[in-house]
């Protein structure tokens, strides 16, 4: 509970200043309840966001600098009108402040914190005016307890979004992405010194498939956020140490919470608002931007998820590629349904994407060719991926080209490119190759 103004007997080796300032306050705390006694008639109505209070002009200058200065510096001594249409958080915060102001007792909370230390800033509310004040209080709750727990700091970090850019001036985001980020990091087992020295790839998904468990107690409250937001607070996370490959988990929540609605599944474009569908799409973006470059760490099936998004939203070229990039890079772990991605227009062209499937193979080609390591890690050795993964490859573009080969649309010159991409030697036998081939000669 606040108790604001309480009394307190002043010590001797407390300054001149200091004794004249605790004095004052006991004299406005005295001062404002003979006013509530006597039922004095109010002197002016302050109108904050919309709503109008009716109070008495003391109780506010004695604690508000702000309300000080236009009262002072009017030029009409009965000023009894004052407009803060600018105050954050609006007529919630200011009725909690003029509480205060009063010697009222409330409950300061992590659901109005955020408000009351924006509305503190804004109205001036510092020690300069009284002992005590409701900046001083404000930072005290915040520091003990508030941004000491996972929970407390995203609550007040979400609340603080709509009180930008006051938020941002006092610190309070910034204060909260640091507090989470150092809460996770000092909990998590997925936050050592150094970079993990390891070149296997059997290790790597491993601690990879542990990190989802690991994670779940603070994933869920993380997406709650908006998504530059979360953005801040997972870079602030990888400062502090946290493995970004143990990223998947909570980027994986995060887009399926964000992007619930989209149907990605059928064929064609349905109309959505647009502004939703730019948030979207910023979302997306964001995300692909975020994903972790070691090899395993998402799933083919979520980066799938991913690139149809994309394709469905209209994304930038680079977000695709990406995506496509890293579907190639693991299309040895990919399912038949990974591949189906449909063509998202009604020009009467092919009922699948052939052209971005097409597109991660010679991407998954290039890099076994070249010699190169399948990962986006500059730093680990190459080492060539085993022959039943080419061997995969090759059984699940013949099981798509039959899949394809029934579409009337597909033309023979695709046909034939999609067909001479799968290498010799990923073949044990051309009977999946001559069954594709067969269903598109009936067709």
């Amino acid at each position: 509970m606040v108790e604001p103004d309480s009394e307190e007997t002043a010590s001797t080796s407390v300054p001149i200043s200091s004794k004249k300032k605790q004095l004052l306050t006991s004299a406005m705390k005295r001062t404002s309840e003979w006013i509530f006694s006597q039922e004095i008639p109010s002197d002016i109505t302050v109108q904050a966001g919309g709503a109008s209070f009716t109070l008495h002009k003391f109780p506010l200058v004695s604690k508000s600098g702000y309300i000080r200065k236009l009262v002072s510096g009017a030029s009409d001594a009965d000023l009894s009108v004052l407009e803060l249409p600018d105050l954050p958080g609006g007529p919630e915060a200011f009725e909690l402040a003029a509480k205060f102001c009063y010697g009222i007792n409330f409950e300061i909370s992590t659901d109005n914190i955020a408000m009351l230390r924006c509305a503190a800033e804004y109205l001036e509310m510092t020690e300069d005016y009284a002992v005590g004040n409701l900046v001083s209080r404000t930072e005290a709750y915040l520091d003990e307890v508030a941004l000491t727990s996972l929970s407390g700091a995203v609550s007040v970090l979400h609340l603080s979004e709509s009180l930008h850019p006051m938020a941002e001036k006092v610190k309070l985001m910034s204060r909260c992405i640091d507090s989470i980020a150092y809460i996770i990091c000092k909990e998590s087992q997925l936050c050592l010194p150094g970079r993990t020295e390891t070149n296997n790839d059997i290790v790597h998904s491993s601690l990879v498939s542990n990190a989802k468990t690991i994670v779940d107690w603070w994933a869920e409250d993380l997406t709650v956020l908006r998504i530059d937001i979360f953005q801040r607070v997972v870079i602030a996370m990888i400062a502090r140490g946290f493995k970004q490959y143990a990223l998947g988990p909570v980027l994986m929540l995060y887009a399926q919470k964000s992007l619930r609605g989209l149907e990605i599944f059928g064929r064609g474009r349905k109309k959505i608002d647009p502004k939703q569908e730019h948030e979207k799409r910023v979302v997306l973006e964001t995300i692909v931007s975020l994903l972790p470059r070691e090899k395993y760490a998402m799933s083919v099936s979520f980066l799938s998820m991913l690139l149809r998004a994309a394709i469905y939203l209209e994304t930038t070229v680079a977000c695709r590629l990406d995506l496509e990039k890293r579907m190639g890079l693991q299309l040895g772990q990919a399912v038949l349904d990974d591949l189906l991605i449909p063509s998202y227009s009604f020009t009467g062209d092919t009922l699948f994407d052939v052209d971005t499937v097409q597109r991660i193979l010679t991407n998954y080609m290039e890099c076994e060719i070249d010699g190169t390591r399948l990962s986006y890690s500059a730093d680990d050795d190459f080492v060539s991926p085993p022959p039943s993964d080419m061997e995969r490859v090759g059984k699940l573009l013949e099981s798509y080209l039959a899949e394809i080969s029934s579409d009337r649309n597909l033309s023979v010159s695709r046909f034939i490119s999609l067909g001479e991409l799968i290498p010799e030697q990923a073949r044990i036998t051309e009977d999946g190759m001559y069954r594709a081939i067969d269903i598109y000669m009936k067709v």
